[in-house]
């Protein structure tokens, strides 16, 4: 009877900690130059890969009816809450980073190649976009 309770505990432990090192979940991405939240992304898992929406903004100059004005596709002119920024993504055979997904700067309508590492134990998401041969990465937090 104990062996089989310690089993139980060890497996919900082990699969808490599996679900914690995954994209998945609520983030908080902070600015590079002030250091302040900028906002929060729900990433969810759709068909396998990635997709990921703008919940709120948490700047404080942003207006509540904002709108993605330089967005060059379906969505430009739609509201920055509830934007999708992040589209595809797949986890890497054999790794700990989901790739071959694309993310959207909603300030710019930049849409960047991308890349999604969980790092501490999933508290934390390493985002990294392309374009060509450069590269930006930003550690987003894991919102509770």
């Amino acid at each position: 009877m104990k062996k089989t309770l310690a089993t139980l505990l060890f497996g919900a432990i082990a699969a808490s900690a599996m679900a914690q090192s995954t994209p998945v979940g609520l983030w908080r991405n902070v600015d590079d130059k002030t250091g302040e939240a900028k906002g929060e992304i729900r990433i969810v898992e759709a068909n396998g890969a990635l997709l990921g929406r703008l919940e709120r903004s948490l700047k404080k100059d942003t207006k509540p009816d904002a709108t993605c004005d330089e967005c060059p596709d379906d969505r430009k002119g739609k509201p920055i809450a509830g934007l999708e920024i992040i589209r595809g993504g797949k986890k890497a055979e054999g790794k700990e980073v989901w790739e071959g997904g694309k993310i959207l700067d909603p300030e710019n309508g930049k849409e960047y190649r991308a890349s999604f590492t969980p790092i501490d134990g999933g508290q934390k998401l390493e985002v990294r976009g392309y374009i060509g041969p450069f590269w930006r990465t930003q550690t987003w937090n894991r919102a509770n």
